[in-house]
C-alpha cells in the first residue's frame, strides 16, 4: 500500500510539479550560475572565447566610482520612493475600506497605473512634465521649466511617477489586510471607549504587519531594479543626475562590452538587494510574531 502511495505521489509530482520546476531551473537557476561563472571571465558578450581573470572583475567593481555613485543615488531613490509608495497606499486602502461610496470602482482606478509598462509610462509622463505642466508656467512659475531638464527636479520626477505607478498595487495588498482584521475586535475596542487613533495604533497596525512586510519587500525590490522607467523617462539625464544602478550595470555589460565586469556589478547589486530585503523580512516577521 505504501509503495502505491509513493508511486502515486511521484506521478502527481511529474504531472504538476516537474514542469514548473524544470522551467524555474531553466529560466532562473541555470542563468544565475552561468552569470556567476561569467563574472570570473573577460568575456565581451560577443566573442566565442572566455578567458578566466578570476577576481579582476570584482576589483573593477570596487574601483568603479560611477557604479557606487549610481548605487548611492539608487539608495536615496529607494528610501524616498518606498516610504511614499507605502504611505500613499496605506492611506488609500484605509479610505477605501471605510465604506466610501464607489470604493470598488476607485480601487480599480488606482490599481490601473500598475498595468502600464514602464516604457509606456515613461513616455506618458514625459508629455506631462514637458507639455502639460510647463503650460501652467505662466500662472505658476514653479512649472515654468520642465522637471526633466533640471538635475534637482528630475530625481523627484522619477519619484512621482514611481509613487503613481506602484501605490495602487500596494493598496490592494493593504486592502486585503484591512479586510482580514476581525470585526469583533474593532467592535470591542469601540465598546471599551477607544478613540479612532487608539484603535488604529493598538489593533489595526499590529494586525497589518504581514501586509507591511509584503509591501515593503515588493516595493524595495522593484525600486532597486528600476530600469525601464529610468530609460524612457529621463534616460539617466540630465547630466547623469538620474542614472540608477540598473542602468549603469546594463551600460557596462552591453554598451561598454565589458560583460564580465557588468555581471560582477549585477551580482554585487543582487547581494545588496538580497541583504536589505532579507533583513527587512526577518525584522518584520519578528514584529508579526509579537503582534
Amino acid at each position: 500500500m505504501g509503495e502505491k502511495t509513493r508511486l502515486g505521489k511521484t506521478k502527481l509530482f511529474l504531472i504538476f510539479g516537474f514542469p514548473a520546476l524544470f522551467f524555474f531551473c531553466a529560466v532562473v537557476v541555470v542563468p544565475v550560475f552561468y552569470g556567476l561563472y561569467l563574472t570570473f571571465t573577460n568575456w565581451d558578450g560577443i566573442s566565442s572565447t572566455k578567458d578566466f581573470v578570476w577576481f579582476d572583475n570584482y576589483v573593477t567593481v570596487f574601483q568603479d566610482t560611477a557604479f557606487w555613485d549610481s548605487m548611492w543615488l539608487t539608495l536615496k531613490y529607494v528610501v524616498v520612493s518606498v516610504l511614499l509608495v507605502n504611505l500613499v497606499a496605506f492611506v488609500l486602502a484605509y479610505l477605501l475600506t471605510s465604506g466610501v461610496k464607489g470604493q470598488n470602482f476607485l480601487r480599480s482606478a488606482f490599481f490601473t497605473p500598475n498595468l502600464i509598462g514602464g516604457i509606456v509610462l515613461g513616455f506618458i509622463w514625459q508629455f506631462v512634465f514637458n507639455r502639460a505642466l510647463t503650460a501652467l508656467g505662466g500662472t505658476i512659475p514653479f512649472f515654468s521649466n520642465t522637471f526633466l531638464g533640471d538635475p534637482s527636479k528630475a530625481f523627484w520626477a522619477m519619484v512621482i511617477v514611481t509613487v503613481w505607478q506602484y501605490s495602487g498595487y500596494m493598496m490592494i495588498i493593504y486592502v486585503a489586510g484591512f479586510m482580514g482584521i476581525p470585526g469583533d475586535l474593532l467592535e470591542a475596542a469601540s465598546i471599551d471607549g477607544c478613540t479612532a487613533w487608539q484603535t488604529t495604533r493598538r489593533i489595526v497596525l499590529p494586525l497589518m504587519v504581514p501586509s507591511f512586510v509584503i509591501c515593503l519587500f515588493l516595493s524595495i525590490q522593484r525600486c532597486f531594479m528600476v530600469y525601464d522607467l529610468n530609460l524612457s523617462l529621463t534616460d539617466g539625464g540630465p547630466y547623469g543626475s538620474t542614472r540608477m544602478v540598473a542602468m549603469h550595470v546594463y551600460d557596462m555589460a552591453f554598451l561598454s562590452r565589458e560583460y564580465g565586469a557588468g555581471q560582477a556589478e549585477a551580482f554585487v547589486l543582487f547581494l545588496v538587494v538580497a541583504a536589505i530585503c532579507i533583513t527587512q523580512v526577518v525584522l518584520g516577521k519578528r514584529k508579526e510574531v509579537e503582534a
